[in-house]
């Protein structure tokens, strides 16, 4: 009598759905050039006013709510997206700076103020900013150079434009209108570094960039 052989058994594999390809990662470009920008020009140009070099104060205005305000805002949006803290918590800071000054210095009636406590305020203003300024310059020390000498002139312009205010002093203010023209300068070519960095691929312009 022959055995009778069970047809063998096959196994199929579960069906399977195919793997969708994953999705590029976004990639957001560096906003710190456009805020630092942002900053630079909007300072130059109040800048000298307070030096009294020539009367621009009215102009400044528009560049502080689009340029330093919105623009520099936007800037400090983005770095919170890239998941830098310093970067946002300037820019953002900043960019409020300018919008606050927009709106104090052209939409708001002083006219019938005491000058004493109009100095006394916009100094405590000024003077807040430089105490936020100074210790923001603590962390810039670990971003770079540039960005270090930006923060610090800029903690010695706050000082003295509200010390300028608190004594009603044009002397003082005029000079630290000068010290915001070199704050200015240093926060565009910091600002420049980033832009030809990403254009070149490559460190063109020397920030003294910490590692």
């Amino acid at each position: 009598m022959s055995a009778a052989h069970a047809p063998a058994s096959t196994q199929q594999s579960p069906p399977t759905s195919p793997v969708p390809a994953a999705a590029p990662a976004s990639r957001i470009a560096d906003p710190a050039p456009l805020g630092l920008a942002a900053f630079a020009l909007t300072t130059f140009v109040l800048s000298f006013a307070n030096a009294n070099i020539i009367k621009v104060e009215p102009v400044v205005f528009g560049l502080a709510l689009a340029y330093g305000g919105i623009a520099q805002l936007a800037a400090g949006m983005w770095e919170f997206a890239k998941g830098n803290t310093f970067g946002a918590t300037a820019f953002s800071s900043y960019g409020a700076f300018w919008i606050s000054f927009w709106y104090l210095t052209g939409h708001t009636d002083l006219g019938s103020t005491n000058a004493n406590d109009i100095g006394n305020s916009l100094g405590l203003f000024l003077l807040a900013w430089a105490i936020f300024t100074a210790y923001m310059t603590i962390g810039a020390s670990r971003v770079s150079g540039a960005v270090l000498a930006v923060f610090a002139l800029l903690t010695v312009t706050f000082a003295l434009l509200s010390w300028g205010d608190f004594a009603m002093s044009e002397n003082v203010t005029h000079i630290g209108g000068w010290f915001g023209i070199a704050t200015a300068i240093a926060a565009w070519y910091a600002s420049l570094g980033g832009v030809t960095a990403f254009t070149h691929g490559r460190a063109i312009v020397p920030t003294g960039a910490r590692e």
